[in-house]
């Protein structure tokens, strides 16, 4: 309408009115920021995408709230060696100030963790933990939606032999059991009591067909059951000691490995309930970067858009 480029327009947008060509860590913005100021004695440590799939590590403090002041330290990839040197950037001294950092069970937020802040409690975040149960119970509805299809294409090309019309089984509730092992997918992530009526129907349906499914649900709501009414240490350990065992005699490869991986980290697991701390704002932080680069339409220019995200969060 006026005549102008876009591009051009950008351009200026980006270069002149925001101080965006003085900030002092524009040459190194690419590769890590640091907001040494905004650390404080409670952390989380969490991954999060920026564009096109490339990887960010994010220091984020507790007592920002997700305001400004938020972030400490935002690192390109997450090898932990360069994560761990860029921290390090920050004197020993004001690190050993953090008390509790909370993290998810990756190896190398372990290590991060570890290496740059040896006095916090390290708190392996619940809901990670809590997600590997429910993926594990997925995985035994996926297994038997498999079968169900290769079963329902067995049957149409035998009546394709006989010449004759293929008729699926239709449930109660209007579903065939290809469609009830697919629509059941998110009753599995609720309690019985967060059932809608139709869930209801889809879930005892489910249940009754696949006893195993039956079996795997009652475990992953036993297990997210310990960490939402339990408030003592040692009394979790005793719970997840019992579930442990009931995984053992259930038999599910894939509960056993939740167990094994819940074994390897349970000392950091165990410390949740001595503040009931989880890793919720570092994923709350991570849906506000969400929100921003879908309100800009993507990343076009990678240091512009932490300038700005900075701005506001830094």
């Amino acid at each position: 309408m006026y005549g102008v480029n876009g591009k051009n327009l950008l351009r200026q947008y980006r270069n002149f009115p925001h101080g965006f060509q003085s900030w002092n860590q524009r040459v190194h913005a690419k590769k890590w920021l640091l907001y040494p100021d905004n650390l404080g004695t409670h952390v989380s440590v969490d991954e999060t995408s920026l564009s096109h799939g490339e990887l960010y590590t994010i220091l984020t403090n507790k007592a920002a709230k997700g305001g400004k002041g938020s972030i400490v330290a935002i690192v390109a990839g997450t090898k932990a060696e360069t994560v761990i040197e860029v921290i390090r950037k920050i004197p020993e001294r004001q690190r050993k100030k953090v008390t509790e950092i909370t993290l998810d069970m990756a190896g190398s937020m372990e290590m991060i963790a570890k290496r740059c802040f040896p006095k916090a409690t390290r708190v392996t975040d619940r809901f990670h933990v809590q997600k590997l149960a429910v993926e594990a119970l997925q995985e035994i509805r996926i297994k038997h939606r498999w079968q169900a299809l290769d079963a329902e294409n067995e049957a149409i090309e035998q009546a394709k032999a006989n010449q004759t019309e293929y008729q699926p089984q239709v449930l109660s509730n209007g579903d065939t059991v290809k469609q009830l092992l697919a629509r059941s997918r998110y009753a599995l992530y609720k309690k019985p009591q967060d059932w809608t009526q139709s869930q209801k129907e889809r879930a005892e349906l489910l249940f009754d067909r696949f006893p195993d499914i039956k079996r795997a649900y009652d475990l992953t709501m036993e297990f997210n059951h310990i960490f939402t009414h339990t408030h003592d240490k040692l009394y979790g350990l005793a719970k997840l000691a019992k579930w442990h065992e009931k995984v053992r005699q259930a038999g599910f490869k894939a509960f056993n490995t939740v167990a094994r991986s819940i074994e390897s980290h349970y000392e950091t697991i165990l410390n949740y309930f001595d503040n009931r701390s989880t890793n919720a704002s570092a994923e709350s932080f991570n849906a506000k970067i969400k929100a921003f680069r879908a309100r800009f339409r993507g990343v076009r220019s990678v240091e512009f858009f932490l300038y700005r995200l900075t701005q506001l969060y830094a």
